[in-house]
């Protein structure tokens, strides 16, 4: 079956997924993670990227992002993996691919799935049981975008802004948003928009 064309536009916020090869761990200590969050810093800088939110999960990562040039999203994703994957080959003696395939992603073209989808990104741990509260794992943006505790990479977008006229009010408001479990229609929207690559309209 043909891969279908990426949909890309410029200052449109893009969802990327990225799994590693057969499912397995792509992180196994905390340097590791430091060292992926490091380089995704340095690559968002260098091609000019937004990142809203994110979460690095034990076996994959979720990127919420915007991109002036749409062709800067896949340079920013090489950036990162031309970095990483000898990293973890060499300190762990492994050889051949870490990621499963290209990453996937879509567009999210509509204001009312903005948030949802970065609920949905830094929510991850809390559904896969890995912590009971998103404010638990450390290697997400939710603390940022929370107020809990600041990332000097993450971007707020307009739609986040809009949450308050300041820092205290956005962020007081995002986080009364994880008071209450995301809905599984949401969920499954968000997650077939990803898998698909259809925008989120």
């Amino acid at each position: 079956m043909p891969r279908r064309p990426r949909t890309l536009m410029p200052n449109v916020p893009v969802h990327i997924v990225q799994r590693g090869a057969s499912r397995e761990a792509v992180f196994f200590e905390d340097e590791d993670y430091k060292a992926y969050a490091g380089w995704m810093k340095e690559a968002a800088e260098a091609y000019d990227i937004a990142i809203h939110a994110f979460v690095l999960m034990t076996n994959h990562i979720h990127i919420l992002l915007t991109a002036q040039n749409p062709e800067n999203v896949g340079k920013f994703m090489q950036h990162i993996g031309r970095r990483y994957v000898p990293f973890i080959n060499h300190k762990y003696g492994r050889s051949g691919s870490l990621w499963e395939g290209r990453y996937k992603s879509n567009l999210v073209q509509s204001e009312r799935y903005f948030l949802a989808v970065m609920r949905y990104i830094e929510l991850n741990p809390v559904r896969a049981n890995m912590v009971e509260q998103a404010a638990q794992y450390r290697w997400s943006s939710f603390r940022h975008n929370s107020g809990l505790k600041p990332l000097s990479f993450i971007t707020p977008h307009p739609i986040f802004n809009m949450l308050g006229s300041d820092t205290a009010t956005r962020s007081s408001n995002y986080l009364s948003m994880f008071e209450q479990h995301q809905n599984s229609q949401e969920i499954n929207a968000i997650r077939n928009a990803w898998q698909t690559g259809r925008s989120l309209v």
